[in-house]
C-alpha cells in the first residue's frame, strides 16, 4: 500500500488501522478492545491485550528459528573491545539477570533505576526488567549526583544497577561516588545497589547494600516472561521540564511494542536479519526505542557503541563501524556529522571504507540544517533522511516513508507525517494556519500507539504541559509550517522564535543561512534583549578547521547574507566566533543558557551538558566581544 493510502486510512479509521498493525506482534492474549479510556480519561490502545516485551525481543525469535543470529554487537573503541551476542546467548543472560532480580524481591510494578555506561549489561538489565514486569528508569551514565537523586526520589526504586565507571575518550569517569552521593541526597533509599566492576576502575562497595554484578548473574534457572497488560508501564524516562524538575515520561508495553515493530519497517525500511545502528545512548529515548527495543522486536541486529564520532580514534570512527558490521541504516543526530565534517571536511575517511551495505542515513534529535544535509549527501551519495520526534512520542511523528516508497527529500524538511499522527499548525489563538504559515505544531488527539499516556505520579502536569493549551490537541512545543506539498518543516522550539519589533522570526531560518557559508561549521542564533526592538539576533559560530578567524570579514558577509535572504527587519548585525557551542550529551545546543549569559542573568549549569568548561570560554568571549565592544 502506498504512503498516501496508509496515511489516510490511519486518520479516517485509526482503530482498524492499528488493529491491523497489532497483528505484526505476538500477543499472549490478543486485544479485542483496540482503543478505550483509562481512569484519567486518556485514550489507551489495546487495553485488554496481554504480552511481554522481553519475549517479543528475544524468545519469539528463537522460536522463529533465529536463535543463532546475532542480536547485539557491542563495539567499544574506548576499551578496544568487540563482542557479539546471538539471540540465544542474549536470552540466557537476560534470564539470569531477571532471576537475580527476582531473588532480591523485584516483582511486577517495582522500579529499577539503571545508571550505566554503554555496556551490554545495561541492555541486559533493561530486558530483564521487561521480562519481570518491573519498570526500569535509565538515567544517563555520569549524570550529576543531584540529578540522579531527583530521579531516585521520583521513581522510588527498590534496586539500582550501576557500574564502577564510564569511559569518555581518554578519561575515566567514576560512577560509584556519584551514585553514593545521590543516595545520600535522596529521601528514598533503594534496598540494593548492583555494581558492575569494570577493569578500568574498581569501586568500593558498601556492606549490606552493594553487591557485584556477578552475584546478580548467578545461574538460578530460567525465568519465563510475565504476562502483562498492554497498558502496564514498561519504563519511565525523564525529560527536562520548564520548572527545572524533570518529567517522568511513562511508556506502556502494548502500544510501544506495536509502534516499535511498525516503525522499523515503515520509517527505517528494516527487515529481520538487517543490521541497524542507532548511534545514541541508552540514557535517551533514541537508545530505548532504537538501540534496544525496536531492532530486537523486529529481529534485526543492533549495535551498542561505546565511543565518539571523533577522537575514538578519529573522524572515521562511525564509517569504520558501518563497514565492519555491515550496517544497513544508521540513525544519529546532525551534530555528529557536523563534528565529523569539522575534522574531515573532504570526507576522506568515508572513501577509505567499504560502505556498499549502508543504504540510509537517518538524522533526528535537532534540526537538520541544509548545509549539513548537502555536505553529507554530496560526500556519501546516500539518502539523507531527516525525521522528527520527541521523548514523549517514543517514535517518529514526521519521516520519509522508506518502507513503502521513499519520497524526494527537501533540505530543511523532515518530510511527511507518519501514519497515526494528524499534525496541524495552529496560531497562538488556536486557529489553524494556512500552508506556509509558521505556528505551533500540534497533533490531533488521540495520539497513536507508543506515545506517553501520562507523567509518572503527576497526571495534572501531563495535562498542563501537553493537553490544556490547545484542547483536543497534543502540544509538541515546536514551531514550524507545512508547505504546499504537505512537507513539514520544524523550525525550532517555540521559545526559539525571536520577536523583533513585532516581527516573529525563526532562529532556525537564520542558522540555515549562516550554515550555508563555506567558513561555518555550525551555529546557534539566539534572541537577546534590546531596549528598542525587544530582541535582536546574535549568532555564535564555529569555524571549519583550517579556516582563519577573519571575524570582521565573516561577520560582514553573514550580515549581508541575512539582509538579502530575510531582510533588514532581521536586524542581524553581530556574530561571535567561538571554539565550541555548549551542548547536551545528546547534541542539542543550549540556546537558553546562551541567552541568559548574554542578558546577564543567572543560569544553572544543566546536568545534561557535555562539557561545562565551554560556558566559561563563552562568558569571556561575550564579555569582551559583545558587552565590551558593542
Amino acid at each position: 500500500m502506498v504512503y498516501e493510502d496508509l496515511y489516510q486510512k490511519s486518520i479516517e479509521n485509526p482503530e482498524k488501522f492499528w488493529q491491523e498493525q497489532a497483528l505484526r506482534i505476538k500477543w499472549f492474549k490478543h486485544p479485542n478492545t483496540i482503543i478505550g479510556q483509562d481512569e484519567n480519561g486518556i485514550k489507551r490502545w489495546f487495553i485488554d491485550g496481554e504480552l511481554n516485551t522481553s519475549y517479543l525481543a528475544l524468545d519469539y525469535h528463537i522460536g522463529a528459528g533465529r536463535g543463532e543470529q546475532i542480536a547485539l554487537i557491542y563495539d567499544s573503541p574506548v576499551t578496544n573491545t568487540i563482542k557479539k551476542f546471538s539471540y540465544k546467548e542474549l536470552t540466557v543472560l537476560v534470564e539470569r539477570c531477571a532471576a537475580g532480580m527476582r531473588s532480591f524481591g523485584i516483582m511486577k510494578g517495582d522500579r529499577v533505576v539503571i545508571y550505566m555506561p554503554m555496556v551490554p549489561e545495561a541492555v541486559i538489565a533493561m530486558l530483564a526488567c521487561a521480562r519481570l514486569g518491573a519498570i526500569h528508569s535509565v538515567v544517563f551514565g555520569g549524570f550529576a549526583a543531584n540529578e540522579l537523586a531527583v530521579r531516585i526520589d521520583d521513581a522510588r526504586p527498590k534496586l539500582v544497577i550501576s557500574a564502577s565507571c564510564g569511559i569518555e575518550v581518554d578519561r575515566i569517569v567514576p560512577y560509584k561516588p556519584l551514585l553514593d552521593r545521590a543516595i545520600e541526597l535522596s529521601k528514598h533509599q533503594p534496598d540494593i545497589c548492583v555494581v558492575l566492576q569494570r577493569p578500568e576502575l574498581q569501586a568500593d562497595l558498601l556492606p549490606k547494600r552493594d553487591i557485584e554484578w556477578q552475584e546478580l548473574m548467578l545461574d538460578r534457572g530460567p525465568i519465563e516472561p510475565v504476562s502483562l497488560k498492554a497498558t502496564d508501564p514498561l519504563y519511565i524516562l525523564y525529560t527536562s521540564g520548564t520548572t527545572g524538575c524533570p518529567k517522568g515520561v511513562v511508556r506502556d508495553n502494548g502500544g510501544h511494542a506495536v509502534a516499535m515493530r511498525y516503525s522499523m519497517e515503515f520509517v527505517y525500511g528494516m527487515q529481520a536479519g538487517d543490521v541497524f545502528w542507532a548511534a545514541s545512548d541508552i540514557g535517551w529515548v533514541v537508545g530505548h526505542s532504537y538501540i534496544v527495543y525496536a531492532p530486537l522486536i523486529a529481529g534485526c541486529t543492533t549495535i551498542l557503541y561505546e565511543g565518539k564520532p571523533v577522537k575514538t580514534p578519529n573522524a572515521g570512527a562511525f564509517w569504520r563501524v558501518c563497514a565492519e558490521h555491515g550496517v544497513k541504516a544508521i540513525f544519529t543526530a546532525p551534530t555528529v556529522f557536523r563534528a565529523i565534517r569539522k575534522e574531515d571536511s573532504d570526507a576522506q575517511f568515508f572513501a577509505k571504507y567499504d560502505m556498499h551495505r549502508l543504504n540510509y542515513i537517518f538524522l533526528a534529535g535537532e534540526r537538520l540544517d541544509p548545509s549539513t544535509y548537502h555536505w553529507l549527501h554530496e560526500k556519501s551519495g546516500l539518502p539523507i533522511l531527516d525525521h522528527w520526534w520527541q521523548t514523549e512520542t517514543g517514535w517518529a511523528m514526521v519521516a520519509n516513508p522508506v518502507g513503502v516508497g521513499m519520497k524526494s527529500t527537501k533540505p530543511g524538511s523532515a518530510t511527511l507525517p507518519v501514519p497515526g499522527f494528524n499534525i496541524k499548525i495552529l496560531s497562538s489563538s488556536g486557529k489553524e494556519l494556512s500552508k506556509g504559515e509558521e505556528g505551533n505544531i500540534v497533533v490531533k488527539l488521540p495520539l497513536p500507539p507508543g506515545c506517553l499516556p501520562t507523567i509518572w505520579r503527576d497526571h495534572e502536569r501531563f495535562r498542563d504541559s501537553y493537553l490544556n493549551i490547545f484542547p483536543g490537541y497534543y502540544l509538541t512545543g515546536d514551531s514550524g509550517f507545512i508547505d504546499e506539498d504537505g512537507y513539514i518543516y520544524i523550525m525550532g522550539r517555540t521559545d526559539d522564535v525571536i520577536n523583533i519589533a513585532g516581527h516573529r522570526l525563526s532562529t532556525g531560518r537564520m542558522e540555515e543561512l549562516i550554515g550555508s557559508h563555506p567558513a561555518v561549521a555550525e551555529s546557534a542564533v539566539i534572541g537577546v534583549y534590546d531596549d528598542l526592538k525587544g530582541q535582536v539576533p546574535l549568532a555564535f559560530i564555529v569555524l571549519n578547521d583550517g579556516v582563519d578567524d577573519h571575524s570582521l570579514q565573516i561577520n560582514t558577509e553573514l550580515v549581508k547574507l541575512i539582509r538579502e535572504k530575510i531582510g533588514p527587519l532581521a536586524c542581524f548585525k553581530k556574530t561571535l566566533v567561538v571554539n565550541r557551542l555548549p551542548k547536551t550529551r545528546s547534541g542539542k545546543i543550549l540556546r537558553k543558557v546562551l541567552r541568559l549569559i548574554v542578558d546577564g542573568k543567572e543560569y544553572g549549569v544543566p546536568s545534561t551538558i557535555e562539557d561545562s568548561t565551554v560556558l566559561e570560554e563563552i562568558k569571556e568571549k561575550i564579555a569582551y566581544d559583545w558587552h565590551g565592544r558593542c
